[in-house]
């Protein structure tokens, strides 16, 4: 989907919003794949992530982007997102950030000063099609492009239950009782669905670097080979260790705590690793106990991991469970040497409570990665 007019001789005006660095970063992806430039001086700047008063890009020129930040309250998700709104602010764009989630009345605050500029969007650009807060937004807009950028192996399931016609759920909560705020919420994410749907009024791009099967029709597939993320850094200084990559199974409760330390405490001596890059979602007292019981080092990102590895230093094997990164780092880091290989989830290790659906996705998240090497579920020691 290229850039369209809003108007005859006007540039299209585009909002994307994201709640968490990776749909910020294939954003950044998408823009720089379509060309886009920031939306000029209408909207208040993100806060900067270091000291000094609020920075502002300057107009350019082309079709117009502003990032809508909806804030979460996780300190370390906030963090990242500050270090990625600087990078998409150097890239030109403008960023705005909304405190969406800080107090009761926040959401109506947010909604209410953005309802002007969703009335006025040309095109919207979202990278969790799940979120509430992004569902009640699209009851507001007008506009006849809708783009979906990953959010993570969310995306292959988003497409599949939107050919299915089903409503959005999200995997691992698929196959539970609806509680009473889904059947609140059901209308909002019917609408949401239904604008979701391309028809003769509206047209849909989804913008993935995932393995998308099932396409509706209708609905325009765009790779994403992360060519901004290449460009923009490295290549990356190898190291002779491997690096194991976390995840949040286990805060989402998919898989037990216990049966997932043991896994990575016998991953890492199988493989020589030395470094554990921690999820943003993991909780510290499981990663005390991780570094506690297995030695090795956590690091904590500071941006997602595809910018972290393509800076470097990295280890020239980087081990990990099934999740987005399998799919991403081989395309980040494409031409350096480096191997990803996944580990698969043995099912002894889910939870009684995880969604019957768990480990078929997981295996089919690892089963259609490109550019990896596959492992066997680790077995206990």
């Amino acid at each position: 989907m290229s850039p369209r007019a809003g108007q005859a001789g006007h540039p299209a005006r585009t909002l994307a919003f994201v709640e968490s660095p990776v749909q910020l970063l294939n954003v950044l992806e998408w823009a720089h794949l379509h060309g886009l430039r920031d939306a000029g001086p209408s909207d208040p700047a993100v806060p900067p992530s270091g000291p000094g008063p609020a920075q502002t890009a300057p107009p350019g020129s082309g079709a117009e982007l502003t990032v809508v930040v909806l804030s979460p309250t996780d300190p370390m998700t906030r963090g990242q997102l500050r270090r990625m709104a600087d990078l998409a602010r150097d890239e030109g764009y403008r960023v705005r950030w909304e405190e969406a989630r800080g107090g009761t009345t926040a959401p109506f605050h947010t909604i209410g000063g953005l309802a002007g500029s969703l009335r006025r969007a040309d095109r919207i650009v979202m990278g969790d099609p799940f979120s509430r807060y992004v569902q009640l937004l699209l009851t507001i807009t007008r506009a006849r492009d809708l783009v979906v950028v990953d959010d993570g192996t969310a995306t292959m399931e988003f497409v599949a239950q939107l050919a299915r016609g089903e409503r959005l759920v999200r995997w691992h909560r698929k196959g539970g009782r609806p509680g009473a705020r889904d059947l609140l919420f059901a209308p909002v994410s019917s609408s949401a669905r239904r604008r979701l749907t391309p028809s003769d009024r509206r047209r849909v791009e989804v913008f993935s670097s995932m393995p998308v099967t099932d396409v509706p029709d209708g609905v325009t597939v765009t790779a994403n080979d992360f060519a901004w993320t290449r460009a923009r850094f490295g290549p990356p200084r190898i190291t002779q260790s491997a690096d194991l990559v976390g995840t949040s199974l286990v805060e989402t409760g998919v898989v037990d705590g216990d049966r997932y330390l043991e896994a990575v405490r016998n991953l890492a001596k199988a493989h020589g690793a030395t470094r554990y890059f921690a999820h943003r979602r993991e909780s510290a007292e499981k990663l005390h106990r991780l570094a506690a019981e297995t030695g090795l080092e956590i690091v904590r990102p500071d941006l997602p991991l595809e910018l972290i590895a393509r800076r470097g230093p990295i280890g020239r094997t980087i081990l990990s469970f099934p999740s987005t990164v399998v799919h991403t780092l081989p395309l980040a880091l494409a031409g350096t040497g480096v191997r990803v290989a996944v580990c698969d989830i043995d099912p002894t290790w889910l939870t009684d409570t995880a969604s019957p659906r768990a480990q078929g996705f997981l295996s089919g998240v690892t089963g259609t990665a490109r550019d990896v090497h596959r492992l066997a579920a680790v077995s206990p020691a």
